[in-house]
This record gives structure tokens, sequence and C-alpha cells, in this order.
């Protein structure tokens, strides 16, 4: 199957780029004209005229088309301007020097910081204005307000431009992320209402008779209630998926662990965490819940909440269990068997942290995690 590629959201930016170039290299071909006679070696003033018409020419050809416009262009692009920019000493003479006659390179050196804030961003479009600034400093061999002016100028352009460029990536890609999601959600609710009206209702079915039945049945009865749990949690909760600012919903991820004997309880928003993160949660939250399965007893059920505190996210694990006896995780640790405590406490540790156990004779056992809520982290 081919997959289609989403066109670049800046093309139309590149259009406007490309247009610019050639407006300024009119005025410096009228610049030159005016010039004409002037200048200390007129031979050399156009010829770099002519190397800028064709490279206006070549780059529209590469700056149009997505595949042909790799960063490596735009570093040229930069280059090739600042080292003909750097010729004007040899071309202007001591007299246009004096009266501040435009570099001849004139405004079309302007265009490289544009296209360098529409590839790289906005720190990518400042550093290439201060670029040119600084070489436009050094071919008028010196530093005035003028010369500052310009380089001031050359930056904002490529600030502004690259600023236009993240957003317009970003309003894409949340779209994008937008259609998907919507896309999933009516997949999910087609396959609910199709699963709904066959299988669930068997395993339905099958559940209520093992059960009035009893004896070996109940135990199918017990399987099929749990396989109904599971298969309605999938159908309508929504995968945990990975968003392109790297995060993932913990509310998603921890609803999917819900059966017969589990109860996951969590608030109506996305809890997004860091993709880590809200793996090495959920795979804590896994650990805890094998434990009470192996140590609780058959007929144990065990709650799962989640909070979302603001600074804070707070998962707690608890059941109905016999509890621990004092003494034994104390024992445990002396002879240096951990086990279980040790990877949940070593794990949430490592996000920065804490879990707390509270257990006792006949109270069950209770986990409180807590971490911080890096929302932004990668």
């Amino acid at each position: 199957m081919t997959v289609r590629r989403t066109p670049d959201p800046v093309t139309p930016m590149w259009r406007g780029v490309l247009a610019f170039r050639f407006l300024t290299w009119a005025f410096a071909c009228g610049t030159v004209i005016v010039q004409s006679g002037e200048y200390r070696r007129e031979w050399l003033a156009w010829t770099i005229l002519g190397v800028m018409a064709v490279w206006s020419v070549v780059s529209s050809f590469l700056y149009l088309r997505e595949r042909t416009r790799p960063p490596a262009l735009v570093v040229f692009d930069l280059v090739l301007t600042t080292g003909l920019l750097l010729t004007s000493p040899w071309v202007l003479s001591d007299a246009q020097f004096a009266l501040n006659v435009p570099l001849i390179t004139t405004v079309w050196a302007a265009v490289a910081p544009v296209a360098a804030g529409a590839r790289f961003g906005a720190a990518g479009g400042v550093l290439a204005g201060l670029v040119v600034g600084v070489a436009t400093g050094l071919a008028r061999e010196k530093f005035d307000l003028d010369v500052a002016r310009d380089g001031v100028l050359l930056a904002a352009a490529g600030l502004l431009v690259g600023m236009a460029s993240t957003m317009a990536r970003r309003s894409v890609a949340r779209l994008e992320q937008a259609l998907r999601k919507e896309a999933a959600t009516a997949e999910r609710e087609r396959l609910a209402r199709s699963i709904h009206d066959s299988v669930l209702q068997v395993l339905a079915r099958v559940r209520k008779r093992g059960n009035e039945v009893g004896g070996e049945a109940a135990e199918l009865a017990r399987l099929a209630g749990e396989q109904e749990i599971a298969l309605r949690s999938l159908v309508t909760t929504e995968p945990g998926q990975l968003t392109d600012s790297g995060t993932m919903s913990l509310r998603a991820a921890l609803q999917v662990l819900a059966t017969s004997s589990v109860q996951v309880s969590a608030p109506a928003d996305d809890v997004e965490l860091p993709a880590h993160v809200t793996g090495e949660l959920v795979a804590v939250t896994r650990e805890a819940l094998s434990n009470v399965e192996k140590h609780a007893g058959p007929g144990a059920h065990a709650w799962v909440l989640l909070e979302d505190l603001g600074d804070e996210v707070v998962v707690s694990i608890r059941d109905d269990g016999p509890g621990i006896p004092d003494g034994v995780l104390e024992q445990a640790a002396a002879d240096g068997h951990l086990g279980v405590v040790e990877s949940i406490r070593g794990r949430v540790r490592d996000l920065g942290g804490s879990a707390t156990l509270d257990t006792g004779p006949g109270r069950g056992t209770e986990w409180e995690v807590r971490v911080p809520s890096t929302r932004g982290a990668k």
C-alpha cells in the first residue's frame, strides 16, 4: 500500500520567498544600471548580477519542490549570498562607498535569511539574518548605525518568517492528529456496535447461564465475564497513541487494565504525559495488580485510581486482600529479597517520584504512586 505523504504546509510561503527574490533582483538590476560607469570594476558588477539571476532561477525550481528542498540547499543559499555580498569592495569605488551606494547585492541579500526562516524556523532565520548583517559590515569595513539597522531588519525578517512557518507546521500537525483521532473514534464506535450485537451478547449469555448452572460452569462464567469486560474496555477506550509532542494518555492506557476484578477510575479529561512516563506508570500498575492476583487470593478485588493534581499525577492501586503480615517486608529486605516492592519503587524513583506502600494484616494492600507532571517533556 502506498503511503500518501502530507504536503509541506509552508510551500505557499516558499512561493512568496521566490517572488521576493525576483523582485529584489529587479531592484539590484536597476541599481547597477543607474550606477553604470561609476563602478571600480564594471564587468564584475554585471557578472555578479548574472550569477544572482542564474541562482534566482535555479533556486526557484529547487525550492518549489519539497523533495529538492534539503537543509543543505538553504545553507548553500546563505553562503552564496554572503560570498557575493563580500565582493562589494572589489566592485564599488571609494566615492560610491562614501555616498553609501547600495552594495552589489542590495536588498537581494535579504532573501537568504527569509528562506532560512521558512526552512529552519525562527532561530534559523535570526541566525541567517545576523550572518548577512555581519557580512554587510565587513563589506563596508565599518559597523555604524546604518549597518546595525540593516542587521536588525534582516534578523527580524528571518524571525517573522520563521515564526510563521513553525506555526503553520504545528497547525497542520494538530489538524492531522485531530482527524486521525476522529477517524479512530468513528471506527471504534462501528466496531463496538458490531461486537455488541454478536460477541458481547454471547459472552453475556455464557456468563449468565454459567452462574445459573454453577459447578464447573461457574468458572466458565467468570472467565466469560472477564473477557466481556476486557473487550468492552478495548472497544470503548481510545487507544494510547503517541502524539506529535511525544506524549501519551495515561488515562487511556490504564483503562485497558479493567477486568471483572479490577476497577479503574480516572478523570474525564485525558492525562497526557511523556510517553516513557506513561509506559513506566502502566508497568508499575501491572506489577501491583499481578501481585494482587498472586497473593491476595482468587476472590480479591482491586481498584486503580488516577488523579491529576496539576503539578503531579497520583496513581493508587488498592485491593481487599488479606494484606502483608507485619515484619514480612523487613525480613525480605534483610534476606536481600525485595521483589516487586523494590521493582515498583525503583521504577518510580527513576521518574523523580515516590511510591508509598500501606498494608497490614486484614486491611489489604495499597500503593500510592506520585510522579511530577512533566507535560512537555519528550
